[in-house]
């Protein structure tokens, strides 16, 4: 079961690393091998943490307006932290009622999010200096769902910064992996606090998530980006339907 856990942080990290959409693998991984709900999520969050942060790393010299993500930044704490202790207050037989939900969610956004954004990029010419604030409104909201569960988040961010007239893609996309790192951060600091967080499967996971990351690196450049996100829509879909099935 550990090797099984492993490999799939591995899958969902190169994922992550290429297109996006490792939770689609690692929570189901987690509730298979009989760990409870919320502490599945809990133990999936933090076990692609490490490689998250790698990524936000890596794009540090593209966040070139503070101002910008500062402000973004700061409600991103909120709205984590208030994701993270609404989660481990929701039962396990709640959430699992949530699920087949959120997993809808997550991949209606997977699918068509992406389109969006890039429409609203093709018609917007602003740069990242300045934002309306109903922007930190809208981002209070996904940093809430984020810090709850996460799934599609990233592409969320993207969408609501090619609104606000953002058009540069690798500064959008280290303000999203930046801002992602701090959501799911205090959300852990809310999981560990409460002890929602099985370490066992979570360090093997977070290992392999770390491995996936950096291998993902390499694969990107080797594989169609479009391809990847197919394969992920499709795993998507067949998560959400089963989870609709199973409740």
């Amino acid at each position: 079961m550990n090797l099984l856990l492993f490999l799939a942080t591995l899958t969902a990290g190169a994922l992550n690393a290429v297109a996006g959409g490792g939770s689609f693998i690692t929570l189901p991984a987690l509730l298979y091998a009989g760990v409870a709900p919320v502490a599945a999520n809990a133990t999936s969050t933090f076990a692609v943490w490490p490689a998250s942060v790698a990524s936000a790393i890596a794009y540090r010299r593209e966040l070139r307006h503070p101002t910008t993500w500062l402000a973004l930044g700061a409600v991103s704490l909120v709205g984590g932290l208030l994701g993270g202790i609404l989660l481990v207050k929701t039962s396990d037989d709640s959430f699992m009622r949530l699920l087949p939900w959120l997993m809808l969610l997550a991949a209606l956004t997977f699918t068509f999010g992406g389109k969006i954004a890039d429409r609203l990029l093709g018609t917007h010419g602003k740069t990242g200096t300045s934002f309306p604030l109903w922007t930190l409104a809208l981002q209070l909201a996904i940093a809430t769902y984020g810090g709850y569960f996460g799934g599609g988040m990233g592409i969320m961010m993207l969408a609501m910064l090619a609104a606000i007239g953002m058009t540069d893609i690798h500064e959008m996309n280290g303000l999203k992996a930046v801002l992602g790192v701090a959501i799911n951060a205090v959300a852990l600091t809310a999981f560990i606090v409460h002890g929602a967080v099985v370490w066992q499967p979570g360090l093997i996971m977070a290992a392999g998530g770390i491995i996936g990351g950096y291998a993902g690196g390499a694969l990107a450049r080797r594989m169609s980006r479009e391809a990847v996100r197919v394969f992920v829509i499709v795993i998507a879909w067949a998560m959400t339907a089963y989870f609709f099935v199973r409740g």
